[in-house]
């Protein structure tokens, strides 16, 4: 199951796309406008498909504008089929490309082939929300603004976030960040979440919930 995008100006189209996509239990948002795209938290899609053939903003310029705010795979829905128009859906950002009209089957094996490669390869960008990292780098970055955050604080925020939903007590933290040889103890990890929660707190935002008497989840 995936959280999918589908921005398509041809409201049959975007009907037609969730009543297939549906059989495999994805949650399917459509937007017919493709300039409501930017009023999304975009970071939680985990494919995109996008119309190349819109009246406000063609599928390719929309693609270039959300490309660096999103590491998931981005489809073209086309009905241009020339080489020319392939190849510069690709240049500009696009993963792959699917040509109008898609059969079901088609679609569903297309969109499932890239959310498994998804899943066995590494992202360079995490985004949930406002909120992104930086995998390569080890940065996190807010409203596009960097947070100063030690190497420690940003290990316990990537491996919270990358299992979003989970809690984890100090001890199983403290294990997975410094592992069994490390130079703290477990009561760090306390005081190194005390000190990310006031960090992200100057951009208004709270991302890790302590669950009383169990440990920390990244919400």
């Amino acid at each position: 199951m995936a959280n999918i995008l589908a921005v398509d100006d041809e409201v049959a189209v975007l009907a037609l796309i969730r009543n297939i996509l549906q059989k495999d239990k994805h949650v399917i948002t459509t937007i017919s406008n493709p300039d409501k795209v930017f009023e999304l938290q975009l970071g939680e899609f985990e494919l995109i498909l996008l119309d190349v053939m819109m009246p406000s903003v063609d599928g390719f310029t929309l693609c270039q504008s959300i490309r660096n705010k999103v590491d998931c795979p981005i489809l073209f829905l086309t009905a241009k089929a020339m080489d020319n128009d392939i190849m510069y859906g690709l240049g500009v950002g696009a993963d792959d490309y699917i040509l109008k009209p898609f059969g079901a089957g088609e679609l569903r094996a297309r969109i499932n082939a890239h959310l498994r490669r998804e899943n066995r390869t590494k992202r360079n960008v995490l985004c949930i929300g406002d909120t992104h990292f930086n995998l390569s780098g080890k940065e996190i970055t807010i409203h596009d603004e960097q947070i100063s955050l030690t190497k420690s604080e940003y290990e316990i925020c990537e491996f919270l976030a990358y299992n979003r939903g989970q809690v984890f007590s100090k001890e199983k933290l403290y294990e997975a960040i410094f592992g069994f040889n490390g130079e703290s103890n477990c009561s760090a990890i306390v005081e190194h979440i005390k000190n990310i929660r006031a960090k992200f707190a100057k951009f208004q935002v709270s991302s890790i919930e302590t669950i009383w008497g169990i440990g920390y989840k990244w919400i």
